[in-house]
């Protein structure tokens, strides 16, 4: 068996919705099947080299997960209402960018209902279905709303957080802790009852559950996030792929996305 070095500035993995899903990552010119190599040794090697994922400019630092400073601080990807849409002027031709804002935010948003380690509420462009919910490694996703943009999805989501949380539980997601009790279209209705009459309209009656299946061997009994800024190498066998993490033996763990930039060294069997 040969094996060979793949290099390239990381982004997160792209996803195809499958049994198991497909994840892909794509390396300069190289694209690595990554649902494949489960099971088997994986090392990666982080250079030290670090290109911003929006305009490319060598940084030593990255912000917001591949971006440098004056990025983070002007580039509508990293505007307040990545985080709070609820915040978001898109559909008032304002924000950062109004262009990009036009073509990213001033589209139909599905505000939707995943179990992971528990039930959470989210929010996502509608084009984003199902790829958002394998990114936070949801079980099971299904859609509470589709809304005209992402301002009115945030409101939404808002209003539901009272009732949902509306984040991730990442260690006990990652373990496979998934709560199995619930059953998610009798909580949808709940939450949709605990509406003001001003969302109704946006009600989906789409009921359809999608499940989620990722490629894994086994699961950690505990977790332990590497850092590659301060151990640059991370090898061994790959258990499992879930969201964009790399679940190695032993629980070693690695969100690829949280270093999108970074320049590093892989090596594939093949």
């Amino acid at each position: 068996m040969e094996t060979r070095v793949l290099e390239g500035n990381l982004r997160k993995m792209q996803t195809e919705l499958a049994a198991p899903i497909q994840y892909t990552l794509k390396l300069g010119e190289d694209k690595i099947d990554m649902t494949s190599l489960v099971g088997t040794h994986f090392k990666m090697r982080f250079t030290g080299q670090i290109n911003c994922v929006n305009c490319g400019r060598a940084t030593k630092k990255s912000f917001a997960q591949g971006s440098c400073f004056p990025c983070f601080r002007d580039s509508p990807n990293n505007a307040e209402c990545i985080i709070r849409p609820e915040l978001c002027r898109a559909h008032l031709g304002e924000g950062r960018d109004p262009e990009w804002e036009e073509r990213n935010h001033n589209q139909p948003h599905v505000v939707y209902l995943a179990i992971s380690s528990g039930i959470k509420v989210g929010v996502t462009r509608e084009t984003q279905v199902p790829y958002r919910w394998i990114d936070q490694g949801a079980s099971r996703a299904v859609k509470i709303a589709v809304t005209e943009n992402r301002y009115q999805a945030g409101m939404m989501e808002v209003a539901l957080k009272e009732f949902a949380s509306d984040k991730t539980h990442w260690q006990r997601m990652l373990k496979n802790e998934v709560a199995t009790d619930i059953d998610i279209i009798e909580a949808k209705d709940s939450l949709i009852d605990k509406l003001d009459e001003e969302f109704m309209e946006l009600v989906s009656d789409d009921d359809e559950v999608t499940e989620l299946n990722y490629p894994s061997i086994r699961f950690p009994e505990k977790v332990k996030s590497h850092n590659l800024d301060k151990e640059p190498i991370i090898e061994g066998t790959l258990e499992a792929i879930k969201g964009q993490y790399l679940l190695f033996e032993g629980g070693k763990v690695i969100n690829i996305r949280k270093y999108g930039g970074y320049f590093v060294e892989i090596e594939v069997e093949s």
